[in-house]
């Protein structure tokens, strides 16, 4: 980010611009001293905020401006232009406001503004005690909005894992490959927890869910009162039952311990063999070559992410891998693994000091049906993401709901809807009454190409392409009964936004 300022600082604001300088566009970076400032027109109003967003640092200046808001171009978060509060996952942290003064039609900014207020006094009849159940993006979320939005209640927060709340989408990227430094992984330090009364209980085993006498069971024995519960289980990566599956040197990819583990491994080991290319498993093996292994991609798929993206970029995307030196073996599966290699269904034998499993997760919904909850390939819940029994939410990766523009039902293992419904399940629970509506978003990055992803398409009727596949600039649109559906975008960063823009309900 600071070899992007160093080259655009944009003009001195402390001097002033004219209105002319924004051209036909409503947003323009500056500069303060040092500090990046965005300038956004809204009508005739024009407001200052931070230049770069505050999950990844994304520029900004490069996104759009919607309904008093500003949309990051690489991650989707979106920020109020006036309070610059972080309004969608994935940032948390507002933008810093900055004063604007307006002498003609001449803007000038010198000094940042006090930070918003608090928001206003919640209505009375908040409840006493709010449990989440899991410590994912979901779990996260929720808990941080809902001290955000002024809660002060009780708020426990039971987590199986054995690390904090951490950045899962950098586990199978820049952190696998060595790139990002342990300590960018947390979504917040230790004392966030202690700071804002969140109940953190790691390595927590729930035994069960009391929905009558509205208790959270643990199975050492405690019990947690609730008046409202989130559910944010998540899903679990899908073990095979191939021989020699159970072997310490065959890993799978969920959490920061897994991720721990496959980089140690990783550092001594030669070779490794990835079953599954998904996106899970594509991110793990260009992470693995960045560490300068032997990388050998497994799959029953004709061709690499084919049901999501399509054959032209599937193509792309093997092809891509293969310049990096991955060996793909598609249409055939892992019959065996034996210590130091596998043995392919076609016979063939492979070295593997280390096996990589990534071929899918699985909505973990047991505590939800033996609650009585509804549960159909996940936990059921309605647009407010309320689950059959009133004042239990779900969210995330475990939660199946009606798509409002095509009416069906689903459930998507994205990090950022986790994110959005988790933070939409906490304004839900504190009466806002809002349906959850966004759009979905993913992001997935192989080497120095990223693709953003909006929408949803199980399946499709056609598909345009946009642009140049083969020179990394181009949009991909999914067309069902005439209607796009969903877009992936490469290079294209602003159209990715202003398709998602057109995605969203009416």
């Amino acid at each position: 980010m600071a070899s992007h300022a160093q080259q655009n600082p944009g003009p001195d604001l402390t001097q002033g611009v004219p209105l002319s300088a924004f051209g036909d566009g409503p947003l323009l970076k500056g500069r303060v001293g040092k500090e990046e400032v965005l300038l956004a027109r809204v009508g005739d109003e024009v407001m200052a905020v931070g230049a770069s967003c505050t999950h990844y640092g994304g520029p900004l200046a490069e996104g759009i401006v919607v309904d008093g808001t500003v949309r990051c171009p690489w991650h989707h978060a979106c920020f109020s232009l006036r309070t610059g509060e972080a309004l969608g996952a994935p940032a948390f942290d507002a933008l810093s406001c900055w004063k604007v003064e307006r002498n003609g039609d001449r803007i000038v900014v010198r000094e940042k503004a006090e930070p918003a207020n608090k928001p206003a006094a919640l209505p009375s009849g908040q409840p006493e005690d709010i449990v989440i159940v899991g410590g994912g993006a979901a779990g996260f979320a929720c808990a941080e909005m809902l001290r955000r939005h002024g809660y002060d209640g009780r708020l426990t927060m039971l987590s199986d894992d054995a690390d904090p709340p951490c950045d899962r989408p950098n586990l199978s990227k820049d952190y696998l490959a060595g790139d990002a430094p342990e300590e960018w992984i947390p979504l917040r330090q230790d004392d966030f927890y202690a700071q804002n009364r969140i109940d953190l209980h790691l390595k927590a085993a729930v035994q069960r869910i009391d929905a009558a006498a509205r208790t959270v069971v643990m199975q050492d024995g405690r019990a947690f009162p609730f008046d409202r519960l989130l559910l944010a289980t998540g899903a679990e990566p899908v073990r095979l039952p191939i021989p020699g599956s159970e072997r310490e040197h065959v890993l799978t990819l969920r959490s920061l311990a897994d991720s721990r583990n496959l980089i140690e491994r990783a550092r001594t080991g030669r070779a490794a063999v990835v079953l599954g290319s998904g996106f899970i498993g594509l991110e793990v093996a260009a992470s693995l070559r960045a560490r300068g292994l032997d990388v050998h991609v497994v799959s029953l798929d004709e061709r690499p992410l084919e049901a999501v993206l399509g054959t032209e970029l599937g193509d792309f995307i093997r092809a891509l891998h293969e310049q990096h030196g991955v060996a793909f073996h598609m249409g055939t599966s892992i019959a065996r693994i034996e210590p130091g290699k596998v043995m392919l269904n076609n016979g063939r034998e492979l070295a593997a000091d280390l096996v990589v499993v990534g071929v899918g997760v699985r909505p973990r919904v047991a505590l939800a049906e033996e609650a009585g909850l509804a549960v159909d390939r996940g936990v059921v819940v309605n647009e407010m993401l309320e689950t059959s029994a009133p004042g239990i939410f779900a969210a995330g990766d475990v939660a199946r709901w009606r798509d409002p523009a095509s009416g069906k039902m689903q459930r998507i293992e994205h990090w950022v809807v986790a994110e959005r419904q988790g933070q939409a399940a906490a304004r839900n629970m504190l009466g806002a009454a809002r349906p959850f509506r966004d759009v979905p978003f993913f992001w997935s990055a192989h080497y120095d190409v990223t693709i953003r992803y909006v929408g949803h398409a199980q399946a499709w009727d056609d598909i345009e392409v946009d642009g140049d596949i083969a020179a990394q600039d181009c949009i991909v649109r999914y067309r069902k009964g005439g209607r796009i559906i969903a877009a992936a975008a490469i290079g294209r960063d602003v159209q990715a936004l202003e398709c998602e823009l057109a995605l969203e309900p009416a």
